[in-house]
């Protein structure tokens, strides 16, 4: 497995460019000093974090390393199944989301790319807290693995879970006490079954 070191110290620079980056303090820091790129701020954004991936994902097929297990048969139908289940939730979990405001592709219109102080949820946001990184869980993790592929799964998968604490500092000091309330009542990752939101108990966090 050292032959996949550089993957794995490649995803910990990644993780730690993308966190910081998407700090709430540093884009302040960087806005007032250049009042002129606020506006341009997320787009940047996604598009350093979209460029910093591709050489991980030349690593990935450079190197790709020892194949560990292919999924085969039903099997295959099954995981290749679910990963196609997860990519519909992601795409229904992004109604919860200004995606215009997100890409910022606002910018580009002429509006100002700014995140929406609204607080809303999907289906699956029902269920849990973060789907997007729920359904990227499953999509990783149903795919045919070698080393290189192994060593992406485990990093992606800690980043999600620091991620998602992350994250759910900035929807706390954004939301405050609705976004504590919505922790309490639904699970971050993964679903459990005594715990959701009903659809009516859901109107009432938007």
């Amino acid at each position: 497995m050292m032959d996949q070191l550089p993957l794995a110290i490649g995803w910990v620079l990644y993780a730690a460019l993308h966190s910081l980056l998407a700090d709430l303090r540093v884009k302040a820091a960087v806005t007032s000093r250049f009042p002129g790129f606020a506006a341009w701020y997320r787009l940047a954004y996604n598009g350093v974090a979209l460029l910093a991936v591709l050489p991980l994902i030349w690593l990935m097929r450079a190197v790709p390393g020892a194949e560990l297990w292919a999924w085969n048969g039903a099997w295959a139908w099954l995981a290749n199944g679910l990963a196609a289940a997860a990519l519909f939730g992601a795409l229904q979990s992004s109604q919860a989301y200004a995606m215009n405001d997100f890409l910022g592709l606002g910018v580009l219109d002429g509006d100002k790319a700014i995140e929406r102080d609204v607080f809303r949820l999907s289906t699956p946001h029902r269920f849990v807290r973060h789907p997007w990184y729920s359904f990227g869980l499953v999509i990783v993790w149903t795919r045919d693995m070698n080393a290189a592929m192994l060593v992406s799964a485990l990093a992606i998968t800690i980043y999600f879970v620091a991620g998602s604490w992350l994250e759910e500092r900035k929807l706390i000091a954004i939301h405050g006490d609705t976004y504590r309330r919505y922790q309490e009542r639904v699970p971050g990752l993964l679903p459990l079954p005594w715990k959701y939101l009903r659809s009516e108990e859901a109107k009432r966090f938007t």
